[in-house]
């Protein structure tokens, strides 16, 4: 016995103790969540009793427009992730399959830019969107295709850089063999190298769905409209202040409900992470 546990015992109880550390926070938000009481001071890991009432006072609160914050955060979060992705990866396709004049400038332009947090500029940004919401309101403040702009911004660079090297790795050969069969950039983009790709765009993606899902500071700066704050804003002023105590029942009862739409991405990614793996479009 002793033998083993040197050997072997050692470990599982490594894992045991590392799955208690990560499952205790969300045991302890799933148990605030169906406390009956709804309150801080009465919240433990093991409720007295069990109940569904902070989920019907949260969706029904007059108060707090939770629908409303889910839907535009999941709408947000869905478009800028998508724009994203789309403009990076054709990006990155220039940048690794094309030679033009600045390209080596425009890549370390872009790992520069990634050095500096897009939130130091956000004093530029605001004076910016401040004079854009008095001629474009609908890309201004308290607007989701504004607020979609500035997270374009931010994750552009990144993303060509990771979808970049990946595209490196690629041979260049199915390139040539298409073009000799006679099949432009486009469809050598579209039918060949994208397929190869489905790996890194899915994790790419998913990536930046969690990121925008979760983004706060900016969200914070640029919605102040009740009905267009995102769920990390309008979360946040559920337990500001006084209503920490109160209102924790129904905070965790939301942090349940927000963590839906990542599982959902999450697993509806998997197959294509598995799947682009094997998947090409690589001549016979």
């Amino acid at each position: 016995m002793t033998r083993w546990f040197r050997q072997v015992g050692w470990r599982h109880l490594v894992v045991l103790m590392v799955v208690a550390f990560a499952l205790f926070p969300i045991l302890f938000v799933f148990s605030a969540a169906i406390n009956p009481l709804g309150t801080l001071a009465s919240s433990q890991l093991l409720p007295a009793g069990a109940s569904l009432d902070n989920f019907v006072n949260l969706l029904r609160s007059d108060t707090y427009p939770f629908a409303r914050w889910f839907l535009n955060s999941v709408f947000i979060a869905l478009s800028a992730s998508f724009t994203s992705l789309l403009l990076s990866v054709f990006a990155a396709y220039a940048f690794s399959r094309m030679r033009f004049r600045g390209r080596r400038a425009g890549l370390l332009t872009l790992l520069l830019i990634q050095m500096f947090p897009q939130f130091l500029a956000i004093v530029a940004i605001f004076i910016i969107f401040t004079k854009v919401t008095e001629l474009y309101p609908a890309f201004g403040f308290n607007a989701a295709w504004g607020l979609m702009l500035l997270y374009l911004g931010g994750a552009l660079g990144g993303n060509t850089w990771l979808m970049k090297g990946f595209l490196d790795t690629i041979p260049k050969e199915l390139d040539e063999a298409a073009r000799v069969d006679g099949a432009t950039h486009t469809q050598i983009f579209w039918r060949i190298i994208l397929p190869l790709v489905t790996p890194i765009l899915a994790v790419t993606g998913m990536l930046a769905f969690i990121s925008t899902m979760s983004e706060f500071i900016i969200a914070n700066v640029f919605l102040r409209d009740p009905e267009s704050k995102t769920l990390a804003v309008g979360m946040f002023g559920m337990i500001a202040g006084d209503g920490r105590n109160a209102n924790f029942g129904m905070f965790a009862a939301a942090t349940l409900i927000t963590a839906v739409p990542t599982v959902a991405v999450f697993l509806w990614l998997q197959k294509y992470i598995v799947s682009g793996l094997t998947a090409g479009a690589v001549k016979g």
